[in-house]
C-alpha cells in the first residue's frame, strides 16, 4: 500500500526552535520556501538583491495567493551605493470613482468583495521599476521559475494552504449578488472543492501574464492588451477601474522617513503607508526614563502604541490630502504631549489635536552591499475575490481602506491614494545600514515593527530571537490580545492595570516577518523568519 501524507500539517505537540541563518554572497528571507528559492536562484545567475527581491516577490504571487497576487499594491526600501530609495508603488482609486456613487448603495462602509473594492494595481510597477533601475537581470530572467512554478504546478505550504477556507466561505456568499467572482472559483477552486495544505495547483492564466509581463517589461500590464483586459471586465461588471487608470500610473519614488532610537536611525516610508506609526511611537518612548521591570515596559510599549496608532488612523492619507504634515507627526512637540499622557493604567485614546487647528514581505541582500526590503499585498486574504477572466490577476481590496466621511483626509474619491497598512522597514546606525526588516499582518505592522525593534535595539536579541518573542495586539479600546506563549504573571500585571486582557488559540493575526543584518566589517548576512510562517532564509 503506497503511504501518503495523511497526517495535520497544522498540528505540533512540541515546541520548536529556528535558530539564525548566516552567509555572505547573498540571503533571501521570505514567508514561502519556493520563493526564497527563486530570488536565491536569480542571485546564482548573477543577479544583485534587487533582481533575487523582484524574482521573490513574483514567485510569492503564484504560491502565496492568500495574500498577494498580480493585482497587488507594494512598497520597496533599496539600500545601494551608499544611498537608501523608498519606493510607493501603491494604486489610486480610479478616476471614475466617488463617494456618491459607494454611499447611493446604501452601504455604511467601503465594500471588501467585488469590483467596487479595488484601486488601481501597483506591484508589477515596482518590479518593472526597481529592474530598469537597479537590476541586473532582465526583467523576463527575474519573473521566470515564478511563471515555471505556476504552469508546472506547485503544492501549497501549510500555512498558505489553512489560508483557502475563510477566503471560500467569504466568497461563497457574496456569490450570489456578485457574479464577478465566479472567475475566483474557477481559478483557486479548480476541482470544484476547496483547497488545503499539500493540494497542488496550477495557474496557467498566471503565467502567460507573467511572462507578458516580463517580455514587456511590464508595460504590457499598463500599457497594452493587459490594461485593456482588465478595464473592459471592470467596466462590464459595473467597477470604477477603466483601461486608462492603468495607462496613466507610474510608482512613485519617495524618501523614506527617519527618527533616532538609542543610537540606530529607524526608516519607514511616508504616508499614504502608516510606517510613521513606528517613529511616532518610538519618538514617545525614548523620551521616557529607562525602566528594567518588565510590566512597566511592556505597558509603555502599549500605550505608546496606542497614542501614535489612533493618530495615525485619524491624519494618514494620500500625501495630498493630509491636514496634518509627516513633520509635525514626527517633531517633539507632538512626541511631549502624548508622552506626558502615559501613566502606570491603561488609556482608551483619543486622537490628538494639533496646536494649529493595512500581505506578504521579503527581504535580501548580496554580497556587493545591495539591500531590499519589500512587501506587497492584495489585502484582505485573495483581496477583491476578484479574477480578470483569462490573466490570472487576482485583485487588489485596497479600496476598504478608505473612509466613508466626507470630511476624513482619506475619503474614498477620485484618483486618489488610500491609508495603506503595509510597511518595509530598515534600520541604520552611523549612517550605515544595518540592515532590512518586516512584518506582515495588516493593522499588526506597525505593531510587529516596534515590538522586533525594542528587542532587537534595546534587548540586544539577535534576528530570530526578536522574531520569536510573544506579541502583543493593541485592538481598541483597552483591548490588548496576546498570544498564547506569553508571560501569565506579566498578564496579570497588565490585567490590574486596566488593560483588557484577550488571550488568542492562534498566532495568525500577529504577524509573519523576516529579518537581514550585516555585519559591515566582514560582509557577514545574519538572516531570521519567524516560526509563524511557512518561510525560509534562503543563503549563498
Amino acid at each position: 500500500m503506497a503511504f501518503s501524507l495523511s497526517f495535520d500539517p497544522l498540528t505540533y505537540h512540541h515546541p520548536s526552535r529556528r535558530q539564525v541563518v548566516y552567509g555572505r554572497r547573498g540571503m533571501v528571507c521570505t514567508g514561502n520556501p519556493l520563493a526564497a528559492q527563486a530570488g536565491l536562484m536569480a542571485l546564482r545567475k548573477g543577479g544583485n538583491a534587487i533582481d533575487a527581491a523582484v524574482a521573490t516577490a513574483a514567485a510569492l504571487t503564484v504560491v502565496e495567493p492568500t495574500a498577494n497576487g498580480l493585482g497587488s499594491d507594494a512598497f520597496a526600501i533599496v539600500y545601494t551605493g551608499g544611498k537608501l530609495y523608498g519606493l510607493n508603488a501603491s494604486g489610486p482609486s480610479a478616476m471614475a470613482a466617488s463617494l456618491q456613487a459607494i454611499t447611493d448603495l446604501g452601504l455604511k462602509e467601503m465594500p471588501i468583495n467585488g469590483v467596487k473594492a479595488s484601486n488601481v494595481p501597483g506591484a508589477v510597477s515596482a518590479w518593472a521599476e526597481l529592474n530598469r533601475r537597479f537590476g541586473k537581470l532582465t526583467l523576463a530572467e527575474c519573473v521566470d521559475d515564478a511563471a515555471t512554478y505556476a504552469e508546472e504546478g506547485y503544492p501549497l505550504e501549510p500555512g498558505v494552504g489553512s489560508g483557502w477556507k475563510g477566503s471560500y466561505n467569504r466568497f461563497s456568499k457574496a456569490l450570489g449578488e456578485m457574479p464577478e467572482l465566479e472567475n475566483w472559483f474557477k481559478t483557486f477552486t479548480p476541482d470544484g472543492h476547496c483547497l488545503g495544505p499539500g493540494d497542488i495547483l496550477r495557474l496557467p492564466d498566471h503565467a502567460k501574464t507573467l511572462r507578458a509581463i516580463g517580455a514587456s517589461n511590464g508595460e504590457e500590464f499598463y500599457r497594452g492588451g493587459i490594461a485593456h483586459e482588465i478595464g473592459q471586465f471592470y467596466q462590464k461588471m459595473g467597477g470604477f477601474l477603466r483601461e486608462e487608470d492603468l495607462n496613466a500610473y507610474h510608482p512613485e519614488w519617495v524618501e523614506p522617513l527617519t527618527t533616532d532610537y538609542h543610537g540606530f536611525t529607524v526608516c519607514e516610508l511616508p504616508p499614504n503607508g502608516h510606517g510613521i506609526t513606528v517613529l511616532m511611537a518610538l519618538n514617545i518612548l525614548k523620551g521616557l526614563e529607562p525602566v528594567s521591570d518588565p510590566f512597566l515596559s511592556v505597558h509603555r510599549q502599549i500605550e505608546a502604541m496606542k497614542l501614535a496608532f489612533v493618530d495615525a488612523q485619524k491624519y494618514v492619507a494620500d500625501r495630498r490630502y493630509m491636514q496634518v504634515t509627516p513633520e509635525e507627526l514626527l517633531s517633539e512637540e507632538y512626541a511631549a504631549s502624548r508622552r506626558k499622557l502615559i501613566t502606570g493604567k491603561a488609556l482608551d485614546p483619543t486622537p490628538w489635536t494639533p496646536v494649529k487647528g493595512g500581505t506578504v514581505y521579503l527581504c535580501t541582500a548580496d554580497g556587493e552591499g545591495n539591500m531590499v526590503s519589500y512587501i506587497q499585498s492584495n489585502y484582505m486574504g485573495f483581496g477583491s475575490g476578484v479574477v480578470v477572466p483569462g490573466t490570472g490577476i487576482s485583485m487588489n481590496n485596497r479600496a476598504a481602506n478608505f473612509y466613508l466621511d466626507p470630511q476624513s483626509p482619506n475619503a474614498f474619491g477620485p484618483g486618489k491614494k488610500s491609508y495603506h497598512t503595509i510597511i518595509p522597514g530598515f534600520l541604520m546606525k552611523d549612517g550605515m545600514p544595518v540592515g532590512p526588516f518586516g512584518i506582515m499582518g495588516g493593522f499588526m505592522q506597525p505593531q510587529a515593527h516596534l515590538q522586533v525593534l525594542l528587542a532587537s535595539i534595546d534587548q540586544h536579541a539577535n534576528p530570530q530571537d526578536a522574531l520569536d518573542h510573544p506579541r502583543w495586539m493593541w485592538t481598541g479600546g483597552k483591548t490588548i490580545e496576546v498570544e498564547q506563549s506569553f508571560d501569565p504573571a506579566l498578564l496579570g500585571q497588565l490585567s490590574r492595570a486596566g488593560h483588557n486582557i484577550v488571550v488568542r488559540a492562534s498566532s495568525g493575526p500577529f504577524g509573519r516577518g523576516e529579518i537581514i543584518w550585516r555585519d559591515n566589517e566582514n560582509g557577514v548576512l545574519c538572516g531570521g523568519c519567524e516560526m509563524r510562517t511557512d518561510g525560509q532564509v534562503a543563503v549563498w
